[in-house]
């Protein structure tokens, strides 16, 4: 169990699937996570969220070094994967020992090199049924900030009947809320979305960029 005051944040990384984001964001709610972290695209879905979206706080970064940077310096965190790799970790073990920033892969293809290259440590989720190689990352994203939640020493939210308390939305809050990025983030992401632009061009053949404002959005329906 953990010492003193400690905090857990989300990562996501240019989640695959959009409406992930709206599930992840109902579990992060229900084990106290203190904030999410969007790295890259930022046009994701909120749908599955239930509400839950206007109980976080959201950041944004254009890219994954920009995200460590800010965990690492800002935060106090330590960054952990959840991967099976040589040297991760059962998370039952509870091997955590601070503020804990937690980077989710895909059932897929798992976490890529470059995330796995920001990582302080690893955990994974031990099977014990023979039905499947992975879980939906939602799912493991439960499993995860629960044990985290247990090992912190989160207070128990209050239950009313056979549910739990929902608390009232903050004000100020908006479905699309999410935390300004700095001027370094936004000169880094108008970089990133110029050379991207750059190569969409040269692959068409094409001499007028489209404009999109996909970017403009937290959250899209």
């Amino acid at each position: 169990m953990a010492a003193a005051a400690v905090d857990s944040v989300v990562v996501v990384h240019n989640v695959a699937k959009r409406h992930n984001v709206g599930t992840l964001a109902r579990s992060a709610t229900a084990f106290g996570v203190a904030e999410v972290v969007v790295v890259g695209r930022r046009d994701v879905s909120a749908f599955g969220s239930h509400g839950a979206t206007s109980h976080l706080r959201f950041r944004h970064f254009a890219s994954l070094a920009l995200a460590r940077a800010y965990l690492k310096d800002e935060r106090g965190c330590d960054i952990c994967g959840v991967e099976i790799t040589d040297d991760a970790q059962p998370v039952t073990a509870h091997p955590f020992r601070r503020s804990t920033a937690f980077l989710f892969g895909n059932e897929g293809t798992g976490l890529s090199q470059k995330e796995c290259e920001i990582c302080d440590f690893f955990v994974y989720i031990p099977q014990y049924g023979g039905g499947t190689a992975s879980l939906n990352v939602t799912v493991a994203a439960s499993i995860v900030l629960h044990h985290f939640a247990v090992w912190a020493g989160f207070p128990e939210r209050s239950r009313e009947g056979n549910k739990f308390i929902v608390a009232d939305r903050p004000q100020g809050h908006s479905r699309g809320l999410y935390c300004t990025d700095s001027i370094e983030a936004v000169i880094e992401e108008r970089k990133m979305r110029k050379e991207n632009a750059c190569d969409i061009l040269e692959n068409n053949g094409s001499s007028h960029p489209q404009e999109s404002n996909g970017l403009d959005l937290m959250f899209t329906d």
